[in-house]
């Protein structure tokens, strides 16, 4: 079971990292805090403080098309925010 999905890299969350040292995580919705603490810290070599996860539940959307009415469904996930200890950073984009 792959942990981390991806890293949540938006204006809202960078804000988050720059104030108090969190970073979002998408992470699969099966993973407890421990694993996720366990993931992030053997990937990127840094020490957990806490973890506050949510989970977000699919929503139904629907759209006019040529074809007519198409309703469909969007993705559930769960997010987790990972704060760090201080001192503590992560660089996402040190390997592009």
């Amino acid at each position: 079971m792959d942990v981390i999905v991806k890293p949540i890299v938006t204006e809202k969350m960078t804000g988050l990292t720059e104030k108090h040292n969190r970073y979002g995580f998408i992470v699969n919705d099966k993973a407890n805090k421990i694993q996720i603490k366990n993931e992030v810290e053997k990937r990127y070599s840094v020490t957990v403080e806490s973890i506050n996860t949510m989970n977000y539940y699919g929503k139904t959307k629907s759209r006019f098309t040529k074809a007519g009415l198409v309703n469909g469904r969007t993705n559930k996930y769960k997010k987790a925010v990972v704060t760090l200890a201080k001192g503590d950073s992560i660089d996402f984009y040190s390997n592009i």
